[in-house]
């Protein structure tokens, strides 16, 4: 699988969609239920088209260089470990979905795929952020969590502690990213992968 994904045309094709998608990626917009340091971008729509038409294996690989190159333009406050929490994220959303997908190319199996994939980029979103991300920002921003607490409070009347930030900040956002991502991706698919295939 390995040397089917690192051919000559397909690491060039690779290479131009984790550009597009870094480009995606620098246009952020809030959700309405959730603090403003959680900003909703749609670059894992090029991704998932990455991912779709070339496999997991590659849609990894674009995911990293997404977040390498994010890296690059806009440096990072933790170090790069914020960089490997979103990576890791955004895999648990990108491998399922793709994994699922080349098992059953059909509207079916992209249905199952990223809603699988939309589940556990939610559960890992949650995890992630209360165990590493929230206490990271927390020490090297000098602010209590609970800072972050009444961000999310004065914009969602549902968050109260750290846990009901996540339960009803967090999670919920990353389920409304994977629906958007994923509406988008079974509407333009079909089109882009043509063009993909083309080339």
């Amino acid at each position: 699988m390995k040397n089917k994904v690192l051919t000559v045309r397909n690491m060039s094709l690779i290479a131009l969609l984790s550009v597009i998608a870094t480009l995606v990626m620098l246009l952020e917009f809030p959700l309405w239920f959730a603090p403003g340091f959680y900003m909703l971008d749609l670059s894992e729509v090029v991704v998932l088209i990455g991912a779709f038409a070339l496999g997991p294996i590659a849609g990894v690989i674009i995911e990293f260089i997404k977040i390498l190159l994010n890296f690059l333009i806009n440096g990072s406050i933790t170090g790069g470990i914020g960089e490997l929490a979103n990576f890791l994220i955004g895999c648990s959303f990108i491998a399922p979905a793709s994994i699922v997908y080349q098992k059953r190319k059909t509207l079916k199996g992209a249905v199952v795929g990223l809603t699988i994939g939309t589940l556990l980029m939610a559960i890992a979103g949650g995890l992630v952020n209360y165990y590493v991300l929230l206490p990271l920002y927390s020490t090297l921003m000098g602010y209590p969590i609970s800072a972050f607490v009444e961000m999310g409070t004065k914009v969602n009347g549902l968050v109260k502690d750290t846990f009901t930030l996540i339960v009803f900040a967090t999670m919920p956002f990353n389920i409304v990213k994977g629906i958007i991502s994923s509406v988008i991706t079974l509407i333009i698919y079909k089109k882009v992968s043509a063009i993909i295939k083309k080339q």
